[in-house]
């Protein structure tokens, strides 16, 4: 599931965040050699991927308008299906 969407929701938030400079190197703090974001920054990250998260778009399979959170649950449902054997392939999610 994750290398599906990975693309479409996560590296779009962090080239989004990078191409308006929504973050800058005082948003990271580095301890014991390990460099993280800071409390403030961490939640503008997660507000940015909450929000890609609600963006609708039409599903390629169904055909329908949907939020990628719902795109996601769909994945993983038909993925269920796959290995139940209640389907013959698994039908990658593909956005066009």
């Amino acid at each position: 599931m994750m290398e599906e969407f990975r693309p479409l929701i996560v590296d779009s938030v962090v080239l989004n965040i990078c191409n308006h400079r929504l973050l800058t190197a005082n948003d990271f703090q580095e301890e014991l050699g390990v460099v993280h974001l800071k409390p403030e920054a961490r939640k503008k990250f997660y507000g940015k991927f909450e929000e890609r998260l609600q963006e609708e778009i039409q599903h390629p399979r169904f055909e329908y308008r949907t939020s990628y959170r719902r795109c996601i649950e769909l994945q993983v449902r038909l993925l269920g299906k796959y290995l139940l054997g209640e389907i013959n392939s698994y039908p990658p999610f593909i956005a066009r």
